[in-house]
């Protein structure tokens, strides 16, 4: 039996032992006994001037550049431009002057605290454009003559001329009142900057009428209050408005219709654009369309003899895909384009009337869009004569009938500047006949809208400047370029020249230059730099420099 044996275990193996160090012992021979020399003390001033000489460049090119900005004076534009619902507040002095014919002059004092107390009344509960109201009552002197010769019983055109040829030397607001013993009490308010009341009045209600026309007409512009909240203005923000006119054929296979616009530009829209130079740079263009059908339906009515469109069909008349209303190139940038279109129906639509939610059908077979423009159907004379023709011919629209489509277009115009497109106004103490002008605008119209253009541009510059000054305050390292700062500075100037011209009286100087300032103010923060930044997203930067 073989025998089992154990291998024994491994023995524990020996520790090393530790050897002793030797410390290098350095030699006398490499000990340098002597001083650096001069040699290595240059070297080492001459990498020290380097860095100083070379750390403005380094510092110039890492640097960011920030024009100065002037954040104060932009705070204190903002402050002194105070804000109620957006209804910015400014210093609008507005001069009235009463004048009574055949009133006792006893009764003078009276009828100044009437007055004083029916303005009180009617200017403490709305915001008014003017926040200086002085009133001179006048019933005696070289005026009161010269008005009291005037012919009040004569048409109404006439007593306006008269009446301006008196009152025309002052630039002050007018209401005469003439005590007359009709019993039906006229009010009249002229194409200039004063109105005339005639009939039987007592005190008490001459000075209501006179107190109303003051506040309601002159100031408010025939509007219940001299703004409304959240209003529009018919504006670019470069001060600038292109009106589009555009005459679209709908089936050309039926008629095709021409107009002479250049007429029309010479004639009819020059002195407009001449009258309202200060509020906005005016420019006019036009086109002819052909096929540009409807997108709305209408159905026939026996008793119109015609095709009825209503007021729900309105939203979609429009055909956006048809109707290419383009402009030109000068309708760039901010520029506020206003379309005016004059819809010509084919055959199977015409005569096409707009029916009113009244039951009646419009006047004006027009209509328009709040910031957009207006649009008027043109039906031709004989339209269903003119269908039958195989071969149809060009014609032109005469002069008649353009006339009256640019009477239609006036009033949408004035609607699109939040001013009446009638020629009445009603109130609380009668009815009053507002004369047309034939600039398209009274001159008391022309202040208003100054006004209000005035406060709705400075509001507008001192809030955008205002987001200019936040949005570079919070980015630190964000490019300010020189051309961004003079931006600032001439906006503010502007606006402060605004300010004062407004404080004087001087609605058009005021105007261009709130104009101006807005238009500066735009400029700057649509900066192409600053617009880059506004728009740089820091996911972006994250995703690329972190891969």
């Amino acid at each position: 039996m073989a025998e089992i044996s154990e291998e024994p275990p491994n023995p524990i193996p020996p520790q090393p032992q530790p050897q002793p160090q030797h410390t290098h012992q350095p030699s006398e021979s490499t000990i340098r006994k002597a001083k650096p020399g001069l040699k290595r003390l240059t070297l080492t001033l001459s990498v020290l001037v380097s860095f100083i000489f070379a750390f403005p460049f380094l510092y110039k090119s890492v640097e960011i550049h920030r024009a100065p900005l002037p954040f104060r004076e932009i705070d204190s534009l903002s402050s002194q431009i105070r804000s109620n619902n957006n209804r910015p507040s400014l210093s609008f002095p507005c001069h009235f002057q009463a004048i009574f014919v055949n009133f006792n002059n006893s009764n003078a004092e009276t009828l100044e605290s009437l007055i004083f107390d029916e303005l009180t009344k009617l200017t403490s509960n709305t915001t008014s454009q003017c926040s200086t109201l002085s009133v001179k009552l006048v019933n005696s002197g070289p005026i009161w003559s010269l008005i009291g010769a005037v012919d009040f019983g004569g048409d109404d055109e006439s007593v306006d001329e008269a009446l301006a040829g008196v009152l025309g030397g002052e630039k002050l607001y007018s209401v005469v009142v003439v005590k007359g013993e009709s019993e039906e009490v006229k009010g009249v308010v002229g194409k200039y900057r004063h109105g005339w009341v005639v009939g039987r009045v007592s005190e008490v209600e001459a000075a209501e009428r006179v107190a109303e026309m003051f506040v309601k007409v002159f100031v408010n512009g025939g509007k219940e209050e001299g703004f409304i909240h959240g209003e529009f203005m018919p504006v670019g923000a470069d001060g600038r408005i292109v009106l589009s006119f555009n005459l679209l054929n709908s089936n050309p296979h039926d008629w095709v219709y021409d107009w002479d616009f250049q007429a029309i530009d010479d004639t009819l829209l020059a002195p407009i654009i001449k009258a309202l130079g200060p509020v906005a740079n005016i420019s006019a263009e036009s086109q002819v369309l052909y096929h540009t059908p409807k997108s709305s339906f209408s159905f026939w009515d026996d008793k119109r003899k015609g095709y009825i469109f209503s007021t729900k069909d309105l939203p979609f008349f429009v055909n956006s895909n048809e109707w290419h209303l383009d402009t030109s190139i000068a309708a760039g940038g901010r520029s506020k384009i206003l379309q005016f279109v004059v819809y010509v129906p084919s055959a199977k639509e015409c005569p096409l009337l707009l029916q009113l939610p009244n039951g009646e059908i419009s006047k004006t077979n027009g209509f328009i869009s709040p910031m957009w423009g207006g649009v008027i159907v043109w039906n031709p004379q004989g339209c269903l004569k003119d269908s039958e023709s195989q071969h149809p011919i060009r014609q032109t629209i005469s002069r008649q009938d353009l006339q009256k489509i640019f009477e239609v277009f006036m009033g949408q115009f004035r609607q699109l500047f939040g001013l009446k497109s009638d020629n009445l106004y009603f109130c609380s103490s009668g009815t009053y006949s507002l004369l047309a002008s034939e600039k398209g605008f009274s001159e008391w119209e022309l202040d208003f809208l100054a006004r209000r253009h005035t406060c709705f541009n400075l509001h507008s510059c001192a809030t955008t400047l205002g987001s200019l000054s936040r949005l570079v305050q919070s980015l630190p390292r964000m490019i300010i370029m020189d051309e961004i700062g003079k931006q600032v500075k001439y906006s503010l100037e502007a606006a402060n020249l605004a300010q004062r011209n407004a404080s004087l009286g001087l609605y058009d100087a005021s105007a261009v230059s709130s104009r101006q300032a807005r238009s500066l103010a735009e400029d700057a923060f649509f900066h192409p730099s600053i617009i880059s930044v506004s728009y740089y997203s820091f996911e972006h930067c994250f995703a690329v420099y972190s891969d």
